[in-house]
């Protein structure tokens, strides 16, 4: 049975502007000791959707309008407060994408490691602070013994992110969510959070969602991805598969805009248009604005996800019906 099930989560703003539709009708779901990945857009729900599973959306103006999410046979989404409190930061925990503002600057190092310890039970006041000290030094941090009484912006900003690492993993979580956590680090140290994390999960046989941007990093990082756009999967499966044969053209797009892919002194590729305004009901896809490939039936009909390969899902009518063949 697998770890997390989630099964068409509609969360939606309720805003002055009109119904922001930010996540409309994911499902997904994951093992113990998988990892996986989320692309797409900024706006196209990758985190919205987690932070649904976490209780962590605003209410109002957000609102959950369905859904299941199964978590060891529990529904995180019917769950009290008081219930969720017993498994987050115990059994799932976050990495957040900007550890300056998810970091308390009025508390230490120390205090912040320790309190979920001490919230959930799991050590008292000794016991905890020397696990602290463990995971500060698990992490990379050097001289922890010091710089566990210092506050966070004593640190440097892939310190901070060693430090939330060192928070989310203390309990030794089942599922870790990690919301774009190399996002503004150079790359060294980019791959130094990549390998912890890939190294904590290894020895916790722990579940990893992973949100991110970066096509490259979740190639090598995850076991399978979902791609994301408007609020809805267009396309998930296997990571090889993902990379090596999209099955959506949003999926290619994103693949073509890749600088790293692009030839020297060649004009970058950028996808034209905009994404939906999410206020407003999408009439077919909501991609074929934007889509070179586009045709008068993907205007008019709703795709849903169709399988098209073993373990591989498309939401594109013509993928579907094999009248076009994408290349990465």
């Amino acid at each position: 049975m697998a770890l997390l099930k989630l099964s068409d989560l509609k969360t939606f703003f309720h805003t002055r502007a009109g119904v922001v539709r930010a996540v409309n009708g994911v499902s997904f779901s994951i093992e113990k000791g998988e990892t996986l990945g989320i692309v797409g857009e900024s706006g196209s729900g990758k985190s919205v959707a987690c932070y649904s599973l976490m209780g962590l959306i605003p209410k109002p103006p957000g609102k959950i309008e369905s859904g299941q999410a199964l978590f060891d046979g529990e529904d995180l989404l019917q769950m009290s407060e008081a219930q969720l409190n017993r498994i987050r930061g115990r059994r799932i925990a976050m990495i957040f994408q900007d550890p300056m503002t998810s970091l308390n600057p009025y508390l230490r190092i120390e205090d912040q490691l320790i309190e979920p310890l001490l919230l959930h039970g799991l050590a008292d006041k000794h016991g905890a602070r020397k696990k602290a000290l463990e995971m500060l030094e698990k992490v990379g941090i050097p001289g922890a013994a010091r710089r566990i009484r210092m506050y966070p912006h004593e640190f440097s900003g892939g310190m901070r992110q060693r430090v939330m690492i060192a928070m989310a993993l203390i309990t030794e979580p089942d599922l870790l969510i990690a919301d774009e956590p190399t996002t503004a680090l150079d790359v060294t140290v980019q791959a130094q959070i990549l390998e912890l994390i890939k190294s904590m999960q290894q020895q916790l046989n722990m579940a990893v969602i992973f949100i991110s941007h970066d096509l490259g990093v979740v190639a090598g990082f995850c076991d399978r991805v979902n791609v994301m756009y408007s609020g809805q999967i267009v396309e998930s499966g296997h990571t090889d598969a993902i990379f090596t044969h999209p099955s959506h053209p949003y999926n290619q797009a994103l693949q073509r805009s890749i600088p790293a892919l692009q030839a020297k002194g060649q004009e970058l590729f950028t996808i034209e248009g905009q994404p939906p305004d999410l206020t407003r009901p999408v009439s077919g896809c909501a991609f074929a604005a934007r889509c070179v490939h586009a045709s008068h039936a993907c205007s008019q009909t709703s795709p849903h996800l169709e399988c098209v390969d073993e373990g591989h899902w498309s939401a594109c009518l013509r993928v579907q019906q094999h009248e076009i063949t994408l290349a990465p």
